[in-house]
């Protein structure tokens, strides 16, 4: 019996791939994704710190909100201090509601990622017009702000359609963050003959699956952040890996949180001379400009 399946890739096992490098030998590229995102007051979707409260929810709202006005720039001071690059997953609603936090970003020289309008919304439940609008829409003015296109595409809530990558692709598009089946990036393939690179996002290095959803402590996540480190950088010597982590700044930007953060930050910082400290724009580009067939 032949499952069905997406036809997006095939099984390559990690054993056996190609051999490749990130720049200057590197084995390991390690990027941070801080996810920047706005929810509608009073209805839509949203993190919960306490589910099922009636709407208007303020304490649901109102927590979220935290990360924007307060735990952002706290963490922004933290990646300041370490010298330490960002990709920052933009909902396009930030340009209208907090568009100063997504300034800070672009005045570190971060990258700016596309994550949809809101994060109150999942795009895989509009038809094929609707999300080919959405898509649009978070584009322009993403473009619009930054004075240049998105390389990136991040889905609110990890939402897809059949024919999201699909979208994508023929949005302009170079890569997506939202599939997490791989260390290594992976191509695409989308109708008309394109193509997409899945660059690998965690779903365990991930603040909200660990806090929210596994109730891990802030020592326990910062442990899990270092750990990770330290195997995947014995792990790379056999061959290129990429670890990211993801982070939202009202949970990790919350100061009992950050603190031991910074403490995994400290530690991978120190050990910059042996890693590619990236963003995952500039892992696509690498991929994209290495010889056919070398990335499965």
């Amino acid at each position: 019996m032949r499952l069905r399946t997406h036809d997006r890739y095939g099984y390559v096992p990690l054993r056996g791939r190609a051999d490749y490098a990130w720049p200057n030998g590197r084995r390991l590229a390690v990027y941070f994704a801080l996810n920047l995102e706005h929810f509608s007051y009073g209805e839509g979707l949203g993190a919960e710190l306490a589910p099922g409260g009636s709407q208007p929810d303020i304490l649901n709202f109102a927590w979220r909100d935290y990360g924007n006005r307060v735990g952002a720039w706290y963490m922004l001071d933290a990646f300041d201090a370490l010298g330490l690059p960002l990709a920052a997953l933009v909902n396009s609603a930030m340009y209208d509601y907090a568009p100063v936090l997504v300034a800070a970003c672009r005045a570190r020289g971060d990258e700016i990622v596309g994550h949809g309008r809101t994060n109150a919304e999942r795009q895989g439940d509009l038809d094929e017009a609707a999300e080919r609008a959405l898509i649009g829409e978070a584009t322009t003015r993403l473009t619009e702000a930054e004075g240049r296109a998105p390389e990136g595409w991040l889905g609110p809530w990890i939402s897809h359609s059949h024919v999201t990558p699909d979208l994508l692709a023929e949005a302009g598009y170079r890569y997506l963050l939202d599939w997490c089946m791989d260390d290594q990036p992976i191509w695409f393939r989308c109708r008309g003959d394109k193509r997409i690179l899945a660059v690998p996002y965690p779903q365990e290095v991930n603040d909200i699956p660990a806090i929210a959803a596994r109730k891990m402590s802030a020592a326990g996540f910062a442990d899990m952040i270092v750990d990770q480190f330290d195997e995947m950088l014995e792990l790379a010597q056999e061959r290129p890996l990429v670890m990211g982590v993801a982070l939202h700044a009202y949970l990790v930007g919350q100061p009992h949180r950050l603190r031991h953060l910074k403490r995994a930050l400290r530690h991978i910082a120190r050990n910059r001379g042996q890693i590619w400290l990236t963003t995952p724009g500039a892992i696509a580009r690498h991929c994209a400009a290495l010889p056919a067939g070398i990335v499965p």
